[in-house]
């Protein structure tokens, strides 16, 4: 693989400090920003004065090691100079033009995705967001099968608009559960905190399997429209990795029972795993995928829906009822595009299963063993989670589910720690999640997971 951080610009080292630009910068952010997932009156955000590969830096040119890829989507890393240079050609030759024209680079980035998916996902609807795009694969599977009903995993994280919430299986659906969606839960697999008191991982996939079953029977088959999953759960959910023989297991069942499987591959896709598609590590094909975050890097917003040929049918003669103003958005496509082609030539794909195999898989397991306050490492290529726990024997949670404020005092002194170090990493709940770029370097990641051991001794301090 090349290293693309080598390329794109480096961190100003020694560079002067600007306090007054970054004063005015957080009086604007404070007075005329609200923001979602914080209390306004007490949430303050960094200054943030410039990015390039796996780094950031704040006015002052402190350097922060970006171990969440921002809200885990710079899978190329920040101002990778082939995503930047697709979008000023972009820009100077077609900002926009509306979706029910045909264009260049939105017809390119859906032959680009529909090649790098799963077979029989052949056609895209763009959408703008990860939510947007679970709420049309929702309507789609609704319309196609004629039911209403729907299910969904506890310890998931879908999205927040209204459906894409309902669906949510994590503390931020609380609030917002309305119970008006028609959504059935279901426990997925989580041997750590097993369920079905399973001892191993053959234990945890067979017994989810026939728990998955007596829901569908017990819920009525006939009455329900999809099964909404993630392949892999993402930072919300616990980078839950399934045991072998589980997404094969669910998809059979939804085959057997005429049920349509959507895959969420927003978190996890384009080379998070360490392939293009988390699905691929076990040969899976969903009737429906969603996609956003790592399919252009985030660096302008879009998601979208891969449809199977059997949906595209059903509206073949009769036209779909949804679309949105940015459909395809030309500028979007166009990094898209270029991610994707740089991924390809870079091996980012191959880079990230390594890191994950020879770097992140290794160290963590050995930060785990060193660590009172790590219950467990696990992961796969560039999406990892530390589970925090105050008692390694018992499993008591670093911070309980039902606590009003998911950045508790404990979950706030680690983020401060790994801050003063230099990392930016994303806590929440009773787990520090790490997800750096794709294609970090070993070395960026080896000096983040240093930095990571030392910042833990925090988290230590609350263990008995």
């Amino acid at each position: 693989m090349n290293d693309t951080t080598a390329t794109a610009p480096t961190a100003p080292t020694g560079a002067p400090a600007a306090p007054e630009t970054a004063r005015a910068i957080a009086e604007d952010d404070a007075r005329h920003l609200f923001r979602g997932w914080v209390q306004q009156g007490t949430h303050r955000a960094l200054p943030v004065a410039g990015a390039a590969g796996s780094w950031f830096w704040d006015h002052a040119g402190n350097r922060y090691l970006d171990f969440s890829s921002q809200l885990v989507y710079t899978n190329l890393g920040h101002q990778h100079p082939r995503l930047v240079s697709a979008i000023q050609e972009q820009a100077g030759k077609l900002c926009t033009i509306a979706p029910h024209f045909a264009e260049e680079q939105r017809a390119t980035a859906a032959r680009k995705i529909a090649e790098v998916a799963p077979a029989g996902l052949e056609r895209v609807l763009f959408t703008s967001s990860g939510a947007e795009a679970v709420e049309h694969a929702v309507r789609l599977a609704r319309l196609h099968t004629g039911r209403f009903k729907l299910l969904a995993a506890h310890h998931s994280f879908h999205g927040a608009t209204s459906t894409a919430i309902q669906l949510t299986g994590d503390p931020r659906r609380w609030r917002n559960d309305t119970g008006n969606a028609g959504v059935v839960r279901f426990f997925a697999p989580y041997l750590y905190r097993s369920s079905f008191y399973a001892e191993n991982e053959e234990q945890e996939c067979l017994r989810a399997l026939e728990h998955l079953e007596q829901v569908i029977v017990l819920e009525g088959a006939r009455t329900i429209a999809a099964i909404v999953l993630e392949p892999v759960g993402g930072t919300s959910s616990g980078v839950l990795v399934p045991p072998d023989g589980y997404l094969a297991g669910v998809r059979e069942l939804c085959t057997r029972y005429g049920i349509m499987l959507i895959l969420d591959e927003i978190m996890v896709g384009f080379a998070r795993t360490g392939a293009w598609f988390a699905t691929d590590h076990w040969g899976v094909r969903p009737d429906l995928m969603t996609f956003a975050k790592g399919v252009n890097s985030g660096y302008l917003p879009l998601s979208g829906v891969l449809v199977g040929d059997e949906i595209v049918e059903t509206f073949s003669a009769t036209p779909y009822p949804g679309g949105s103003t940015y459909s395809g958005h030309p500028m979007a496509c166009a990094v898209a595009v270029a991610a994707i082609d740089t991924m390809r030539d870079e091996g980012t794909v191959e880079h990230s299963a390594r890191l994950g195999r020879e770097v992140f898989g290794p160290e963590l397991a050995r930060i785990a063993e060193r660590h009172p306050s790590v219950g467990e490492a696990r992961g796969i290529g560039t999406i990892w989670a530390l589970e925090l726990v105050r008692n390694k024997k018992t499993k008591e949670m670093y911070v309980n589910y039902d606590t009003p404020d998911r950045l508790t005092p404990p979950g706030a002194q680690l983020m401060g720690a790994l801050m003063q170090r230099g990392v930016s990493a994303m806590v929440y709940l009773n787990r520090l999640n790490i997800t750096p770029p794709c294609n970090i370097s070993e070395e960026d990641a080896r000096e983040g997971l240093a930095r990571i051991d030392e910042a833990l001794t925090v988290a230590d301090a609350h263990t008995h």
